[in-house]
């Protein structure tokens, strides 16, 4: 293939992967109106509300672990096709459990296939990236909040309107067809990533982990505004409920549009410095909500974070899918992995924590997390790119 047409295969495989990265975002979106008819429908308490979405996680981190495994023998497109394909249908099989043991295995299986689409996807970006020489996450990243905005915010009309089966037929209908379409632009590794049929094994070299840690101080942050900023302006700061909503819509707001600005920026600053400049800004914001009188403060402050926190992330991924000695869908397994299971694991323990201490601290303590994420920014140095060769 000559370097024109390698260019225009890779530039397909790029928009084909963003179109993977907005029906993800779109499926994940379109469930979080479904929950109140869930629970209504199989007649459960929030107690069994939790547990069911635990599984959803459970399932998510179950093929996360194996995924990078899978994308070493078959390739980031294979397993992004059939993870992909088979996941458009997630909500609709959660839609039509008709009791709590099904649902429970329903929930697990989406789970599965979103998180399985989530390693498979960011690792397939990760190819593109090397392909063009020059960064695409932060911008994938940016679609799949698009997607997610769409899906949450069209749903709860969709539902009340048609139905929540109606709802979860047509989001089925709508994933598939872009899945389906995008799937045969997408692009491969160039060669086989691991010979033979090697077991499943852990990555031997430590640095993946460590960037594995980044992701997960990241999220953590990430995942404690999503579930408690609205809570915190309401009880401590006083705010009602309308202008309580407003905190982790200004995050993912500003976040959303960054992400779009977000490889422009790393592109002609460095992934480093990028990473670095925006845990800054992300440190600085949570400290000031964490500290803030006032509610609009406090929503301007998570808009600031937001503004951070954006491309640290997408940053981070960069560079697990980039360590040395391993296939990018292994060090996309780890870092992944490792970064959700913080948005699983900490709304529990923040939720303990602020029941003595309120959230305040919390988010003071968010902004020391970002602080560490700052130091150990010289380990996206795999994320950086040299400048694509002259033809």
């Amino acid at each position: 293939m000559n370097p024109q047409n390698a260019m225009q295969t890779a530039i397909h495989g790029r928009w084909a992967v963003a179109a993977i990265f907005l029906a993800n975002g779109f499926l994940t979106g379109s469930w979080a109106p479904q929950i109140p008819v869930f629970l209504t429908r199989l007649d459960i308490s929030k107690f069994t509300l939790g547990l069911l979405i635990l599984l959803f996680g459970a399932g998510a981190v179950a093929a996360m672990t194996w995924c990078g495994h899978l994308i070493s023998r078959h390739g980031s497109r294979t397993v992004l096709r059939w993870f992909g394909l088979c996941g458009s249908f997630g909500l609709l099989v959660v839609a039509l459990a008709p009791n709590v043991p099904l649902a429970a295995i329903a929930m697990f299986v989406f789970g599965g296939s979103i998180g399985g689409m989530d390693v498979a996807m960011n690792a397939n970006a990760v190819v593109v990236e090397r392909r063009l020489s020059r960064a695409i996450m932060s911008s994938s990243h940016g679609f799949w909040s698009l997607g997610g905005f769409a899906g949450g915010g069209l749903g709860g009309f969709a539902i009340q309107t048609y139905g929540h089966f109606a709802h979860a037929a047509v989001v089925t209908a709508l994933a598939f067809a872009v899945i389906a379409l995008a799937v045969g632009y997408l692009i491969t590794e160039d060669r086989p990533q691991a010979a033979g049929h090697r077991k499943f094994a852990l990555p031997a070299n430590p640095l993946v982990y460590l960037v594995g840690l980044m992701a997960l101080l990241s999220m953590i942050s990430e995942g404690a505004v999503l579930d408690w900023a609205a809570l915190y302006l309401r009880q401590e700061l006083g705010a009602d409920l309308a202008v309580a909503g407003l905190a982790y819509a200004a995050f993912s707001g500003v976040m959303a549009i960054m992400r779009f600005f977000g490889d422009g920026v790393r592109n002609r600053f460095g992934a480093v410095t990028t990473l670095r400049g925006s845990a800054i800004v992300a440190a600085a914001g949570m400290l000031v909500a964490g500290l803030s009188p006032s509610p609009w403060l406090a929503i301007s402050a998570f808009a600031l974070c937001g503004f951070g926190i954006a491309n640290m992330v997408p940053i981070i991924f960069s560079a697990g899918g980039n360590q040395e000695g391993m296939s990018s869908g292994t060090g996309m397994s780890v870092v992944t992995t490792m970064g959700y299971s913080g948005i699983l694991v900490a709304p529990s323990a923040i939720g303990f924590v602020a029941e003595h201490s309120g959230f305040g601290p919390i988010f003071v303590a968010m902004s020391v997390l970002l602080i560490v994420v700052l130091l150990m920014a010289g380990l996206a140095q795999r994320a950086e790119f040299a400048p694509a060769p002259a033809e």
